[in-house]
């Protein structure tokens, strides 16, 4: 199956499912859309979908880990080498992400794709691994068309496995020293906004660092000059690993009718590309959070997603995921679990 193929099975929302979910929801006993944003969300994820009388989905959370060769130029607070060992972290379940999961009852699945060591049989990881992280951008290819092209599949891939295994929600986790950097290069292509606007602090790093961060982007885009109308060269021009591989994830999710909980600013990137390539994968995509990356906001506006908070998350790995998939869970059993005034008895008019 090529990357086509799985664009050819995204299919359109049907506004007829939206209607009687939001029929269902009206009946319910409550004041008419006195749950608001937690309505359109159940609203939302029988559209998605395509259950009327939907379960409580089991969750996982991706978090793919990669590095990149950028991080030469100095973009990044932190040295490339913490991306394995935060996936020792992640492996041994003492991350952010591990905890937020345990607390929303989703499951964690880490994925080395293109991380610069060798973990061996670590066990517990996946792997899938493409290259020993990205080229420098500022001065090669991060990766070859090819190499793109197959980090996506491994996405598709890993999507089509959590479905088999009965996943119905999927929650997207990034982890790679420098991903920032790429990920504003993403951003700046996609939604055709200065690289300055779509650039932050990262891990938090220094203004005058933001600064050259700024220029080492753009140096890298006048270099190779990525398209907007080709999101894979897009990737192999400038973009990560681990953003390949999440940008598969959700085409592989959305062509099974799998719904899409988006972390912060990496995943956001990866949306963009994902969108890109196939523009009814944007309908299957929940935006968990508003991340402090200066970047997820013209995301988000591009998109057209409404994040479901703001609390000023700019950690990663799949935190903000875990947190929205417990809100799609709570919307889910809102839907399913109150009673409709006829069922309770009672009255709905004056």
């Amino acid at each position: 199956m090529s990357i086509q193929d799985v664009c050819r099975q995204i299919t359109p929302l049907d506004p007829a499912l939206q209607m009687a979910a939001r029929t269902h929801l009206g009946r319910l006993t409550k004041p008419l859309g006195s749950l608001g944003k937690l309505e359109e969300l159940a609203a939302a994820y029988v559209t998605m979908t395509g259950e009327i009388k939907p379960t409580i989905p089991r969750g996982m959370v991706f978090t793919f880990a990669a590095d990149h060769g950028v991080t030469a130029e100095g973009v990044s607070a932190y040295p490339r080498e913490v991306t394995p060992q935060m996936v020792l972290n992640f492996l041994r379940g003492g991350a952010g992400v591990n905890v937020l999961a345990r607390h929303a009852g989703v499951i964690v699945r880490v994925i080395d794709i293109g991380v610069d060591y060798d973990f061996k049989t670590t066990p517990g990881l996946i792997h899938r691994k493409i290259m020993n992280g990205t080229g420098n951008v500022m001065r090669e290819p991060a990766m070859t068309r090819e190499q793109a092209e197959q980090a996506v599949m491994v996405g598709i891939e890993l999507a089509a496995e959590a479905v088999r295994e009965g996943i119905g929600l999927i929650g997207t986790g990034e982890m790679g020293i420098g991903n920032t950097t790429p990920s504003a290069a993403i951003t700046a292509v996609m939604t055709g906004r200065p690289v300055e606007e779509v650039t932050g602090h990262g891990t938090g790093i220094q203004e005058s660092d933001r600064a050259h961060k700024v220029k080492v982007i753009q140096r890298a885009l006048d270099l190779h000059r990525p398209k907007q109308t080709d999101p894979i060269g897009v990737l192999a021009k400038i973009g990560g690993l681990e953003i390949a591989g999440l940008a598969g994830l959700m085409l592989g999710a959305a062509a099974s009718r799998v719904p899409v909980v988006l972390d912060g600013f990496i995943a956001g990137a990866a949306a963009l590309i994902a969108v890109g390539i196939q523009p009814l994968c944007r309908d299957y995509l929940i935006a968990a959070h508003r991340s402090v990356e200066k970047g997820h906001r013209a995301i988000l506006s591009h998109l057209g997603l409404t994040p479901l908070f703001d609390l000023d998350f700019r950690l990663g790995e799949g935190t903000g995921a875990c947190l929205g998939m417990d809100l799609v869970s709570a919307a889910v059993k809102v839907y399913t679990e109150m009673a409709t005034f006829e069922e309770a008895g009672v009255a709905n008019k004056l």
